[in-house]
């Protein structure tokens, strides 16, 4: 059985940490495709949002997101969770510091009712 040949992709670069770049840019493939995914931009959109970028280079870019979507949804997934996470952590640092300042000082409600149903 012959193996199927690598696909490459035009203007499309693997970085040494395995990040595929728009070529001699600094421009992530998952930044163009966050782009698509968030705000719903077409690819004349994202060229006039990152003017710098050609729409050649953005479609490609879209190409090899659409061709490994999967990969890149788990990594965008995991990402949330991870900014969630910390996000949580900061949250509940910044309240006991706040409960414990109140405290030192003798403040009697130092929270809004916002932060106390969190």
């Amino acid at each position: 059985m012959i193996a199927a040949p690598a696909t490459t992709y035009p203007h499309i670069v693997i970085d040494d940490t395995g990040t595929p770049l728009i070529a001699e840019t600094t421009t992530k493939v998952c930044e163009v495709a966050l782009d698509r995914i968030a705000h719903h931009w077409d690819a004349d959109e994202i060229q006039r949002q990152h003017p710098r970028l050609s729409l050649s280079e953005i479609h490609a870019a879209l190409t090899y997101y659409y061709d490994h979507q999967a990969e890149f949804d788990a990594a965008i997934a995991a990402q949330l969770d991870r900014v969630a996470t910390l996000r949580n952590q900061t949250e509940s640092v910044a309240l006991r510091q706040k409960l414990l300042s109140a405290r030192l000082t003798g403040v009697a409600s130092p929270i809004t009712a916002t932060e106390a149903s969190q």
